[in-house]
């Protein structure tokens, strides 16, 4: 099963989820039914009362709605609500002690390993207990959450499978299942809630002619607590399964189940539960199990028993992940085109390209840890610390081959920023000139988590700024271009926190304009070559055009269509808004036509997966170590 599969799946399971609530909400309004039978002392004389039963339902359905409304609306802004909630504090570079460095080190490696933009971590330093989580609505704005126990009692090799493990959730659409999870549910403990505080009124008696507000709460801690346990039930029907996936795609990231074997045992003899009040609400989101063990475990448990987790891991077939380079081994490569990392060297298919989305090999780790270990200290330190991360994305859009266009450049920067700002611009630039263009769009991701601490109107103006550098050079290029598509999409979660995608398009119909635009782009630009003809666009235009669906049915240009940036971008956020199976055709004729010639350039490289991730579908690396490493040899300190 693919990431598109992972997502269509976790799209039918939402439709469970509904289905499961309602019948929920069916259960509870007929207890306060017949608990309302009983108090107006009409049972067991009447049984039937339908106009009680509508009054009663009508409530009933009303106050769910409330609560799960309230909470959605909560919600809206992601994970980060979630680990606030759950006492947690976001973990900043700077201020992080050595755990958490090895921690944030991790998930810099797995994020861009994965190609998703770098998840802010959230460290719940309350909590001694071993256990983590993942959230939010898309791998774009993803929150990792991790207990301070979680860092004083694994070793990097067991944290590694535990990151590897949410990293799973994340790109396999488990979050934003379990988000709405979260929201619906609540509604449900909006009705124990109420009754509590009915409990708490102690204004009325038995000798009051009035209903006994005591009485009626106490009803509704009951029915609250058939609510409750509806909710349980549905999170383990939604969970359990989900664990197992990402327990295997763990060991298949990290290529050593032995660590993730290590935290199971480390977990049988220790805890995993957690004090937060938050718990109950986010229990299924977490790595092991975070409330306390019951007489019903078996069947409420968000979780598999750990037995059974250890058994399936330590089932898994270790001799093929064997077979794969060694973490610190590096290809040598045979030409000067692009790889996916298959083990047949350069001759990806578009299917492979389809397959790798999502997804993180070990080689694809082992390139992300040996490309960040090599960067200089200066970029290592700088994307971590707000002004030079700023500075780090303007120097990302400076022209270094024609020193003129670069001064023009400065000299606008210098209109709008402070001297300090653009100084240290100029300085980290001659760093980035030094390193392969493969930095490039790491560079970009390692300075998300600290560029988006800035208010929604910086981050606007940094974006602006970035955009005026490209337009300061004369005219917009596929660099400035993808740079601008990669750092908008990025820095969506802060400029626009409440905005989360919707599927709007269920058919290629409604998006073949947008598809076609794509595909004229992306053929031109892998024949750019001097000795590239026309026809040669044109042919790789059509082949890409006849991989959509329904290609047959839909008029077909002969030659590719002309555009310019600005429509290419409004094109891309229009294909976000398709399902995942419209994605995956689209991402598969963007690869054949890029794949076509069997060479990818670097261009092509950066346009296909900046297109694919702002579709919200990830694409490791091509790797190309020639590429993904500093021009200059030099030594670096070892990441802890």
């Amino acid at each position: 099963m693919n990431f598109f599969e992972h997502q269509d799946r976790a799209r039918q399971n939402t439709q469970q989820l509904i289905g499961l609530f309602s019948l929920s909400i069916a259960v509870m309004i007929m207890a306060i039914y017949i608990a309302t039978l009983f108090l107006f002392r009409m049972a067991p004389r009447v049984w039937w009362h339908p106009g009680l039963f509508l009054y009663v339902a009508g409530i009933t359905i009303v106050a769910i709605a409330v609560g799960s409304l309230y909470k959605i609306a909560c919600l809206r802004e992601g994970g980060s609500v979630i680990a606030q909630e759950l006492g947690g504090r976001l973990l900043i570079p700077d201020m992080a002690d050595e755990q958490g460095r090895q921690l944030l080190n991790i998930v810099e490696e797995m994020a861009i390993a994965s190609g998703i933009s770098v998840p802010e971590v959230y460290l719940l330093e309350r909590e001694t207990s071993i256990n983590a989580f993942a959230a939010g609505f898309t791998p774009n704005d993803a929150v990792i959450g991790v207990t301070r126990g979680t860092l004083q009692h694994l070793n990097r090799d067991e944290l590694q499978g535990v990151i590897g493990h949410e990293f799973s959730h994340i790109l396999n659409g488990d979050m934003r299942l379990n988000l709405r999870l979260v929201g619906l549910l609540h509604g449900i403990l909006f009705i124990y809630l109420t009754g509590e505080l009915l409990w708490r009124i102690r204004g009325s008696s038995r000798e009051d002619k009035g209903l006994p507000l005591w009485a009626f709460g106490l009803a509704l801690m009951a029915i609250g607590g058939i609510g409750l346990f509806c909710g349980r039930l549905i999170k383990a029907a939604v969970s359990r399964q989900r664990e197992f996936l990402a327990d295997a795609s763990a060991v298949q990231f990290t290529r050593n189940p032995n660590g993730l074997t290590g935290v199971f045992q480390k977990l049988e003899q220790m805890d995993s539960r957690l004090i937060s009040p938050g718990a109950e609400a986010a229990s299924h989101m977490f790595f092991g199990n975070a409330l306390n063990p019951s007489f019903w475990e078996n069947m409420f448990s968000t979780h598999p028993p750990l037995a059974e987790r250890i058994r399936r891991v330590g089932g898994l077939n270790v001799s093929n992940l064997a077979a794969m380079p060694s973490r610190n081994q590096v290809r040598s490569p045979s030409q000067e085109s692009l790889t996916m990392g298959f083990a047949g060297g350069s001759s990806a298919t578009p299917e492979q390209v389809v397959n790798q989305v999502g997804s993180v090999t070990p080689e694809h780790f082992a390139h992300a840890q040996a490309l960040l270990s090599q960067l200089p200290e200066s970029l290592r330190l700088g994307v971590r610390e707000q002004e030079s991360a700023m500075a780090i994305a303007f120097a990302l859009a400076l022209d270094t081959e024609n020193l003129e266009i670069q001064e023009r450049q400065i000299a606008w920067l210098r209109e709008v920023q402070p001297v300090e700002l653009v100084d240290k611009t100029l300085e980290l630039s001659s760093e980035i000139s030094q390193l392969n263009p493969s930095i490039r769009l790491p560079l970009v991701d390692l300075a998300v988590p600290v560029l988006r601490q800035n208010s929604a109107k910086e981050c606007q103006r940094l974006c602006k700024c970035v955009h005026g550098l490209a337009v300061a050079t004369g005219s917009l290029s596929l660099r400035h271009f993808v740079l601008q598509l990669i750092l908008w999409h990025r820095l969506q979660p802060s400029i626009n926190p409440t905005s989360a995608t919707t599927v709007e398009f269920t058919s290629i119909e409604q998006i073949w304009p947008d598809s076609l635009l794509v595909l004229s782009v992306i053929a031109r630009v892998g024949h750019s070559q001097p000795d590239a003809s026309t026809e040669d666009i044109a042919y790789a235009f059509r082949s890409g055009v006849f991989r959509l669906p329904k290609a047959g049915e839909q008029e077909k240009p002969e030659i590719p269509l002309t555009c310019n940036f600005t429509e290419l971008k409004k094109s891309i956020e229009r294909l976000r808004l398709a399902t995942p199976k419209l994605k995956q055709a689209i991402v598969d004729a963007c690869a054949h036509t890029v794949l076509l010639d069997n060479k990818v350039t670097p261009s092509e490289a950066d346009l296909l997966r900046a297109i694919a991730m702002t579709l919200d579908c990830p694409i490791p690396p091509f790797l190309n170590p020639q590429r993904g490493v500093s021009k200059q040899k030099q030594s670096s300190p070892k990441r802890s």
